[in-house]
């Protein structure tokens, strides 16, 4: 495994790190505080070719491969949590369960606006009594007269309601296997639809400026074409998007700890006390040690991750090691940088005080921490 970035690479870091620091960070407060979703700065990284990375070009999307993409999230996170959810979750929750599993009607029709952030698509999976335990879904799909008939609802969708949402996939019971299990189909299902209706989440204490979600479903009828992949899929479907979308979660983590740790570094070399530069105590000087080794050790899981799946070798386990990890590093970084910080850490016009709330949901979104435990121990043989 070669650890040298292409200069293709290395320009597109470049190219997202400019956009972060002089587009998302000089807005990233105000949006915060306002907890406003920005249609301008989502639509100019949609030029900036941050949707449909990992999209074939005959559909409208970039071609990369996941490393070079999990380089972009890196930068956007390390500036704005908010934003860095917003792109990670139309690229593996959005588009790529269509791309993966779409007909090439499905894909025509969607897929050309979704990766050139014209629109952006959810991911209906959680529900008020289905988080961990997915298979527990209770929306119901019922099929008659080539039509389905969806009643139910979905909770804390990425990007469900935003003004630029066209539509979402969601999984449905449409009844019983074999052995009385449910089964689960995935369906599209375009905002606007008569009975679907969408409201947006407020008051969060994380992604304040990224459009979060509530789906409900009323009898909506959708034609039985609008099924994605076929029929009782839906499940195996969801893990294997999640499996992917885990390296995206993971992006994020090792981002954000680095946005955090350079905050706490920079901070800690300014401000003085007892006649010096707090990084000069040794107290200070290890804590940003600890910091610089974790985020080196999460990034090596992440791109390991990244090279499995990009040389298509089982990944999933390094993929759940990877959000695990990286979101646990991120949390004892974004602890430290307010620790550094002291007092200021906790005022919410330091960049600190956003990276310790951002930091939460990364433990707890596409499957918590106690879930990458049983994943990796199950591929470890463990029978828990």
């Amino acid at each position: 495994m070669d650890f040298n970035l292409t200069e293709e690479q290395t320009a597109l870091k470049h190219v997202v790190r400019e956009f972060a620091e002089q587009e998302i960070a000089p807005r990233a407060f105000e949006l915060n505080r306002t907890e406003s979703f920005d249609v301008e700065l989502t639509q100019a990284m949609g030029r900036l070719g941050l949707f449909g990375c990992c999209i074939s070009q005959d559909f409208g999307g970039q071609g990369l491969d996941i490393l070079t993409y999990t380089l972009a999230i890196e930068e956007i996170a390390r500036v704005d949590g908010s934003h860095a959810a917003t792109v990670t979750a139309a690229n593996s929750l959005g588009i790529n369960p269509i791309y993966r599993y779409g007909t090439q009607a499905q894909k025509k029709t969607y897929l050309p606006d979704l990766c050139t952030g014209q629109k952006l698509w959810g991911f209906g999976l959680t529900e008020p009594n289905a988080g961990s335990d997915a298979g527990g879904t209770e929306t119901k799909a019922e099929l008659a007269n080539e039509q389905w008939t969806i009643n139910g609802s979905k909770i804390f969708i990425t990007n469900g309601s935003s003004p630029m949402t066209w539509g979402s996939t969601v999984q449905c019971r449409t009844g019983k296997r074999d052995n009385n299990k449910p089964e689960l189909t995935c369906i599209i299902v375009e905002n606007g639809t008569s009975g679907f209706t969408t409201r947006d989440m407020k008051n969060k204490l994380t992604w304040r400026a990224s459009n979060t979600s509530e789906l409900f479903f009323d009898n909506v009828t959708v034609p039985e074409s609008n099924i994605l992949g076929k029929r009782g899929e839906g499940f195996t479907q969801m893990l294997q998007t999640l499996d992917s979308g885990r390296i995206g979660i993971a992006a994020m983590a090792v981002g954000g700890a680095q946005g955090a740790f350079e905050a706490a570094l920079s901070y800690a070399k300014t401000r003085k006390q007892f006649g010096k530069p707090i990084a000069h105590f040794q107290a200070n000087g290890f804590k940003l040690a600890d910091m610089a080794t974790e985020i080196e050790a999460a990034r090596g899981l992440l791109h390991r991750a990244c090279w499995l799946y990009d040389t298509e070798q089982p990944y999933g386990k390094e993929a759940a090691m990877a959000k695990l990890y990286a979101s646990e590093v991120f949390r004892r970084v974004a602890h430290q940088c307010v620790q550094i910080h002291g007092g200021y850490g906790l005022m919410e016009e330091y960049p600190a005080a956003r990276f310790y709330r951002d930091q939460r949901l990364l433990e707890i979104g596409e499957g918590t921490s106690e879930i990458q435990r049983i994943v990796i121990a199950r591929k470890l043989g463990c029978e828990i």
